[in-house]
C-alpha cells in the first residue's frame, strides 16, 4: 500500500475544486449588485427588493465556503 501524501487528501481536493470558488465569486457579485441597488436609488420597494438580492448573493457564498468546511477525509 502506497502512502499518501498529506495535501493530497480527498478533502484537500474536494476544497481545491474550481466550482467551489466559482460559487463563492458568483454570490459576492450578487451581493455587491444588492449593495449598489441599496445605495442607488431612494425607493422603498427598490431597498426591499436590494436587500433581498444581497442576502441571496451572501447565502450562495456561505453555502460554498460550507462545502469547503463540510470536506472530510
Amino acid at each position: 500500500m502506497e502512502p499518501t501524501s498529506e495535501h493530497n487528501t480527498k478533502s484537500m481536493q474536494k476544497a481545491n475544486e474550481t466550482s467551489i470558488y466559482v460559487q463563492i465569486i458568483i454570490g459576492v457579485l450578487v451581493a455587491l449588485v444588492g449593495v449598489f441597488l441599496r445605495f442607488a436609488f431612494d425607493s422603498s420597494m427598490l431597498s426591499l427588493v436590494s436587500w433581498i438580492i444581497l442576502f441571496v448573493g451572501a447565502i450562495i457564498s456561505i453555502r460554498a465556503v460550507f462545502k469547503i468546511l463540510d470536506s472530510s477525509n
